[in-house]
C-alpha cells in the first residue's frame, strides 16, 4: 500500500498513467485511488479511471496495471 492523505486519497504511483482494469478489461487513465471506510470497519481501496470517452468508473485498486 501507498502512502495515504488525511484525504482519503493514496498517492499511488500509477496516477495519470494509462492502466487497465483486469476485471473488465477496460483501459483509461487512474485518476484517483481513495480508501472507503465501510460500517464493518474495513478499508476498501477503489480506483478511479477515465477512458477518453470521459466516462469514469471505479474498480478495486487489486485490479489495475500498468498499459505497457
Amino acid at each position: 500500500m501507498y502512502p495515504v492523505g488525511p484525504d482519503g486519497y493514496e498517492d499511488h504511483p500509477l496516477l495519470h498513467h494509462q492502466v487497465r482494469d483486469i476485471a473488465s478489461r477496460g483501459e483509461g487513465e487512474l485518476t484517483a485511488v481513495t480508501h472507503e471506510l465501510h460500517s464493518d470497519g474495513r478499508v476498501v481501496r477503489v480506483a478511479h479511471i477515465r477512458p477518453a470517452n470521459g466516462v469514469e468508473w471505479t474498480t478495486a485498486a487489486g485490479n489495475v496495471q500498468a498499459v505497457p
